[in-house]
């Protein structure tokens, strides 16, 4: 009985959000400051793919300087117990820096003082709603944006995406790459109808 099925594809919802939604996400201010805080912890882990229970336990002694000036995220995994290293870019270096004497400072070493995930996702909730995001963030997504919108859609290789994930084996990394392909053909599907009738042959 089912010789002749194709069965529907079936568009997952993406559960990363695209370069522009960060955006978006990145230029919405509200007036209450544990919401700010909330939505650049949520930034500070789109940009160096820290886990939630990873970015709770984050010290300053996590974060080293290289020989040549640079800052890396250098933390073993509370999942896993495998290493990451993560070279810091500029904005997560800069959210680090805005709360570094601030009330939202952690304790006993620790870089932030997180609210409980059930207040944070309920902000989240919020912020996505004044960014216009139709997507229900979660600190997950933006460890899944990390992976794709970051650094597999910008090229950067498997492997060295493996190392910043402390992931265990390169199969688990693997899964990011299966999305970006979705994605990859996603976004030449959405170029062929843009470019349709536009050039001669």
């Amino acid at each position: 009985q089912f010789f002749g099925h194709t069965p529907e594809k079936i568009i997952p919802k993406r559960p990363w959000l695209t370069i522009r939604e960060i955006e978006r996400l990145m230029q919405v201010h509200t007036k209450y400051a544990t919401w700010n805080f909330t939505r650049d912890l949520f930034i500070f882990s789109t940009f160096t793919g820290i886990a939630i229970a990873d970015l709770r336990n984050l010290k300053h002694d996590n974060i080293q300087q290289q020989e040549d000036g640079s800052l890396w995220i250098v933390l073993n995994r509370q999942k896993t117990g495998t290493t990451s290293y993560i070279p810091m870019l500029d904005i997560p270096i800069q959210i680090m820096e805005k709360y570094r004497d601030s009330e939202f400072a952690g304790e006993d070493g620790r870089v932030f003082k997180l609210q409980t995930r059930v207040v944070m996702n309920w902000q989240l909730k919020r912020l996505a709603k004044a960014a216009g995001i139709e997507k229900r963030l979660t600190f997950h997504m933006s460890r899944f944006s990390f992976a794709t919108t970051i650094c597999l859609s910008q090229g950067v290789p498997i492997e060295t995406l493996s190392q910043m994930m402390g992931h265990l084996s390169i199969k688990t990394t693997q899964i990011y790459a299966e999305v970006t392909r979705t994605k990859i053909d996603e976004d030449m599907t959405n170029l062929a109808e843009k470019i349709q009738g536009q050039y001669e042959f």
